[in-house]
């Protein structure tokens, strides 16, 4: 079921080009329509989309939602069902519907009859269904109050809507400007202003009488080479000059502004029940894990245990200040090279190229003597832990507002192979179930309580994947760190390592699935490896042109750490040799 989500959502998000998702298209339609919406993720989106209460919350229902989707899976599913079926965004957008969501529903109720707590799941897809229908009811009714509102507006309640728009940011610039005998900036600073009483001043006043030459003062003053031109947009500057209008005319008054109170009624009844509700699985408390099995285990249900974020943003970050020691000595590796050199693109490009040639690719000769069938299933063992959680570094790029950057798109299609873009037989991490079972190595889920448990994989590897899955869960924060992570593991996937892996599995009869399916993916050629790299080059790229060169040397130095931090963890005898040789100098101190 995870699996067919992805798909939707993968297909959802265009196939990993940001033009081609639902929300660009959508973005477009609206434009053609002339709405001129800034990006959700602004701080400022709300007010400058004058978006009302109740499409806020219900906005932050969904973006809830969609960051706690392992507690909350049958209601994602039962989300998904009824917002794509019912259609409404579509309807209202004029866009085509992208998602057939029967078969999602059918096949998640099959598997709710094969569950122990099927019953239960059922209840609450049911909830979800009901909730979005709800949901959107109260959008079209939110929608039908505000055009009621807007069309009952008169043009003096139009102009004093603006007037208290802008209100909060006038200031000297007014200077001498007088209504009703007051200057306006001190009119406007006035706590007790009050926007009726000004408006009738603002009517009378001189500022509005009309000029032989046509116009008034007011809209003479808000045209190009006025002194308020700029302040107001077109269709502000177009109310205004009606309203000016009907003053000329003779015309008298038309209603006030009276608040727009559209769904304010349902908002208060959701913010009521947000308040009231108190979750009783919800303790607090100190994260303070027993071992590294008990870290992973709460960063693998990181929504359960929100309190441990602290903690893996130090982990992430001890680890990544640790691996700059490889800036000096990253040479020495033997599959990685995390020296320090100064970043262009052609010198990124030589030192991959390098590391491919000298380290990964040329060294690589056939096994002579293939070792027994127990010491090759015990290797296999250390390394999968870290296959179990294959493509976890990349797993939050892609989400709302981490999308719209060309190195978005390419990272999130990354990561969208390895989930197999939605095809649980191609997802990475069946492949490495698949080559486990082959070893008669079973393992428990690796979110549950008996993995903590589990007596297969050794303890001492458990600090590749915490680190890893630490860098993961920030990927605004140690958004650079992670493409260079990116870079060290996709490149880690070719040459002589896996070559041999796949020798000496075919020996024992074993799976080569995973092995095979690295090397093939992950090609030099136009692969994943080549594709970090030149993501690196394409957001560097983007820094360039937004911040300049001193942006892009701090920008490196965070990605190359990144890419050390990856090396620190598979360059044992290098890091090994560096701790002796540390102990070593001590003792000479000593």
């Amino acid at each position: 079921m995870v699996n067919r989500l992805y798909a939707q959502y993968f297909a959802l998000k265009g196939g990993g080009r940001p033009q081609h998702s639902v929300p660009q298209r959508r973005r477009r339609a609206l434009e053609d329509a002339g709405v001129l919406l800034p990006q959700p993720e602004e701080a400022d989106f709300l007010v400058r989309a004058r978006a009302r209460p109740l499409a806020a919350l219900h906005g932050a229902f969904l973006l809830a939602l969609s960051r706690l989707p392992a507690a909350f899976l049958p209601e994602v599913v039962g989300v998904q069902y009824a917002f794509h079926a019912l259609g409404l965004d579509d309807l209202l957008n004029g866009t085509e519907p992208t998602l057939a969501v029967d078969e999602l529903l059918a096949e998640y109720l099959e598997l709710t009859e094969r569950s122990d707590t099927g019953a239960q799941d059922r209840r609450r897809l049911a909830a979800a269904v009901r909730l979005v229908v709800r949901i959107e009811r109260e959008q079209l009714a939110l929608l039908a109050e505000l055009v009621s509102h807007r069309a009952g507006l008169s043009v003096d309640a139009r102009a004093a809507e603006i007037v208290e728009r802008h209100r909060p940011f006038a200031g000297r610039q007014h200077k001498n400007v007088k209504i009703g005998g007051k200057l306006l900036s001190e009119t406007f600073a006035d706590p007790q202003f009050d926007l009726d009483a000004f408006m009738a001043e603002f009517r009378a006043s001189r500022q509005l009488r009309p000029l032989r030459s046509g116009g008034c003062p007011f809209t003479r003053a808000v045209k190009f080479g006025g002194p308020m031109f700029g302040i107001f947009d077109e269709a502000e500057a177009a109310v205004f000059k009606e309203w000016a209008e009907s003053v000329a005319a003779g015309e008298p008054a038309g209603a006030p502004l009276r608040p727009d109170t559209s769904g304010d009624e349902q908002a208060a009844h959701w913010q009521r029940a947000v308040l009231a509700t108190a979750p009783p699985d919800v303790r607090f408390a100190e994260a303070s894990p027993a071992d590294d099995r008990e870290f992973f285990h709460r960063l693998v249900n990181i929504e359960q245990f929100p309190n441990t974020l602290p903690l893996a943003a130090r982990t992430a970050e001890e680890g990544l200040e640790r691996a700059e020691l490889l800036f000096r000595h990253g040479a020495g590796g033997r599959y990685t090279d995390a020296s320090w050199f100064d970043y262009t693109a052609e010198a990124l490009l030589e030192r991959v190229d390098r590391i491919y040639w000298d380290k990964l690719v040329g060294p690589y000769r056939a096994l002579q003597e293939v070792p027994d069938r127990d010491e090759v299933i015990f290797h296999q063992k250390t390394l999968a832990l870290g296959s179990l959680i294959d493509g976890t570094w990349a797993y939050r790029i892609g989400n709302h507002g981490r999308y719209h950057r060309q190195s978005d798109a390419m990272l999130f299609s990354i990561y969208a192979d390895e989930m197999g873009r939605g095809e649980l037989a191609k997802n990475h991490i069946t492949l490495i179930r698949q080559v486990l079972a082959s070893m008669d190595v079973r393992l428990p889920h690796i979110r549950s309580a008996e993995f903590l448990d589990q007596g297969e994989l050794p303890d001492e590897l458990y600090r590749f994947s915490i680190h890893q899955i630490c860098l993961a869960l920030f990927p605004d924060r140690l958004h650079s760190e992670i493409l260079g992570y990116n870079l060290g593991i996709e490149m880690f996937g070719l040459g002589e390592m896996r070559l041999h892996e796949v020798q000496k599995l075919r020996r024992h009869n074993l799976d080569t699935a995973y092995e095979e399916a690295h090397l093939s993916i992950d090609n030099f050629s136009a692969g994943h490896a080549r594709q970090s790299a030149e993501i690196i080059v394409s957001h560097l790229d983007g820094v360039r042109r937004e911040a300049g060169e001193a942006a892009v040397r701090r920008e490196w130095r965070r990605i190359w750490r990144g890419y050390a931090s990856f090396a620190w963890f598979v360059e044992h005898q290098l890091v090994n040799s560096l701790a002796t040789e540390a102990d070593t100098a001590d003792d000479l101190v000593i």
